[in-house]
């Protein structure tokens, strides 16, 4: 199969949706797909295939107010001279659908869609008119599930799923130091949309009970000042800035509890953290606010949820974890299970599967425009 995917950035552009493009990629690739990659930002990853971007009039008008709309006009203006694919994947929202979807259509091949997040609230009126032309819709999430569905998606149209994970490499880190007590850690970049401040006000309770307590946050963003400030000194709050993945998976593997408190915003949200299912795979117990669930991808008892914005209820959850070594021990048999299922090789094979429905399950667009 010859495949087209959009994504805007790849890494080492920081972030899950960007390793999730890259890692689909290089599966495909490792399976016999020719994969052509458009995108603006990053590294091409290996085997795949350019897609050569010119300036376009449409993209100029656009770039103004969003690049990624521009970006995806020049993908629709390359797609029409291109060599031709099979399918093409758009790793997105409306607005890249919108400026994508009508050169899809005229070429009569299946467009999908992945939404890797929640979809901005603003502009839920038009989503239907901008999805029209997408044939099947990837929810990485129960939030971008269910926001498909109040724009008006038909829910045979929408497959749920998380991103993969690699788990013969998580394992090495396993074991491989001893836990230390008291060390709660948070992975993601330092935006409102994480919601560290909450974290950093929960750990500051959690302190008064727990003074041996240590909260690090690994990534950086642009929040880093505010939150230092939240932080104070001498706290047990420590930043420890971007780490590589092998970074942040050992120190993942070496915490009592992995929190994030992301929570919802009009224009942003999550869908299911990839930081959170890689946690579960280390052996770390999970709590996440119910802004961040891994449902319904990874089963409820597999983690702790707490109610987004709620300190008290963090700190409840935290001391429970780090107090109560049989809830922490059935935490970590439940985690690891459910992070079983989330191996690259089986996540890409129900992305290829849905690809086998939309292609086989629907008539070319050619011969409907002809009928």
């Amino acid at each position: 199969m010859r495949i087209l995917r959009v994504g805007y950035r790849l890494p080492p552009e920081p972030g899950g949706k960007e390793r999730h493009i890259e890692r689909l990629t290089r599966e495909q690739v490792r399976s016999g797909h020719q994969v052509v990659v458009a995108h603006r930002r990053g590294e091409m990853p290996p085997g795949a295939e350019r897609l050569p971007l010119t300036p376009c009039l449409l993209g100029r008008l656009a770039s103004g107010r969003s690049d990624m709309v521009a970006f995806a006009a020049e993908c629709a203006r390359a797609l029409r001279r291109a060599r031709p694919v099979d399918l093409v994947h758009l790793h997105g929202d409306h607005r890249e659908a919108l400026a994508l979807g009508a050169a899809v259509r005229r070429l009569g091949i299946p467009f999908v869609v992945t939404v890797h997040g929640a979809l901005t609230a603003r502009h839920r009126r038009v989503m239907p008119w901008a999805f029209r032309h997408v044939d099947g819709f990837i929810a990485l999430g129960a939030r971008p599930r269910d926001d498909l569905l109040a724009a008006g998606i038909p829910a045979p149209r929408i497959r749920t799923m998380s991103s993969g994970l690699d788990l013969s490499h998580l394992e090495e880190f396993r074991g491989r130091h001893p836990v230390e007590p008291g060390l709660v850690v948070s992975v993601g970049s330092l935006v409102k949309v994480k919601n560290h401040a909450l974290l950093i006000e929960a750990f500051h309770a959690l302190r008064a009970v727990l003074p041996d307590a240590r909260l690090v946050i690994a990534g950086d963003g642009a929040e880093h000042v505010r939150l230092r400030w939240l932080a104070g000194t001498g706290s047990g709050v420590e930043f420890a800035g971007p780490l590589s993945a092998d970074q942040t998976y050992s120190l993942v593997s070496r915490a009592q509890a992995f929190v994030l408190a992301s929570h919802r915003l009009p224009t942003v949200g999550e869908g299911i953290p990839t930081a959170a299912l890689e946690a579960l795979a280390l052996g770390t117990p999970v709590i996440v606010s119910s802004d961040a669930s891994l449902g319904p991808v990874v089963a409820d008892d597999a983690y702790l949820t707490f109610p987004s914005g709620s300190a008290p209820e963090l700190v409840t959850l935290l001391r429970s974890v780090l107090h109560d070594e049989r809830l922490r021990l059935q935490m970590i048999e439940r985690g690891r299970r459910a992070a079983a299922a989330l191996d690259w090789p089986l996540v890409v094979a129900r992305v290829e599967e849905w690809y086998g429905e939309l292609m086989n399950g629907r008539r070319p667009r050619r011969a409907e425009a002809a009928s």
